[in-house]
């Protein structure tokens, strides 16, 4: 099981709890400046400290300080749970079908946990042979590229994303420069159109399709809030094409 970490002291001791059941607990540090080296020691795990690479090169750095091939990839802010656990024992005790499997994510937010809008079943693939498996290099929303098609298992992994509608506003804005980028060097390129138009579906998607309007004023809130992601994105990308132009332009 590995973790990568930066200040995560208000998380780690519960998501390393939920996995004490592990053969290993890698915690992989960036260098934090609070206290999430020494809480995870305390709790047993093995830390290793390497310099920020980025999200998927970190995860592929921790992947390969693992001591066992099969690894199952969770974030500081995420717990699995009980159920979970024994699928995964359960899985592993036998031989995988498949070189990677994934597994429904549940978040908590607003004071619920929110099984409705695009947050819902949130399938991330976690758990994977590193032999035959490894993170894309991508910026943000990173994932993982198997051999074959993935499993999916069905018992959840709870995320707890955000402490507030603040901090779910600065996460947006962090994630979104770097979404916006990976974008832009994919050669994507939007005009106003774009900019008005998917925000517009995202919200519709989430909201109707996807049924926020179950989730009463959250669901409302997380529709919103997922549109307004969409838009921040694609204005952040019209923004590096302006500057590409301007640059051209003044060449």
């Amino acid at each position: 099981m590995t973790i990568i970490t930066r200040n995560e002291s208000a998380h780690i001791e519960a998501c390393l709890a939920s996995v004490d059941w592990a053969d290993e607990r890698l915690v992989v540090d960036c260098g934090s400046t609070d206290d999430t080296v020494s809480l995870a020691e305390r709790a047993g795990a093995r830390v290793v400290i390497n310099p920020w690479p980025g999200y998927a090169a970190q995860k592929n750095f921790a992947a390969a300080q693992a001591r066992h091939d099969w690894i199952l990839s969770v974030d500081a802010d995420e717990r699995v749970t009980p159920d979970l656990a024994r699928e995964i024992q359960h899985l592993l005790d036998t031989t995988p079908a498949a070189s990677g499997y994934r597994v429904p994510r549940l978040t908590w937010h607003l004071g619920r946990w929110i099984r409705t809008t695009d947050w819902y079943p949130d399938s991330q693939l976690r758990l994977y042979d590193r032999r035959r498996g490894r993170w894309k290099p991508r910026r943000v929303h990173e994932s993982v590229d198997v051999d074959g098609t993935p499993g999916q298992l069905t018992a959840e992994l709870q995320h707890y994303a955000y402490q507030d509608i603040a901090h779910h506003l600065e996460t947006m804005n962090r994630y979104t420069t770097l979404a916006a980028a990976d974008l832009f060097d994919a050669g994507r390129r939007v005009g106003a159109i774009d900019v008005i138009g998917h925000p517009l579906a995202a919200f519709l998607r989430n909201y109707l399709l996807r049924r926020g309007i179950a989730d009463g004023v959250p669901g409302l809130i997380i529709s919103s809030m997922n549109a307004g992601y969409v838009f921040l994105k694609l204005a952040k990308v019209w923004e590096l094409g302006r500057v590409e132009r301007q640059r051209v332009g003044g060449a």
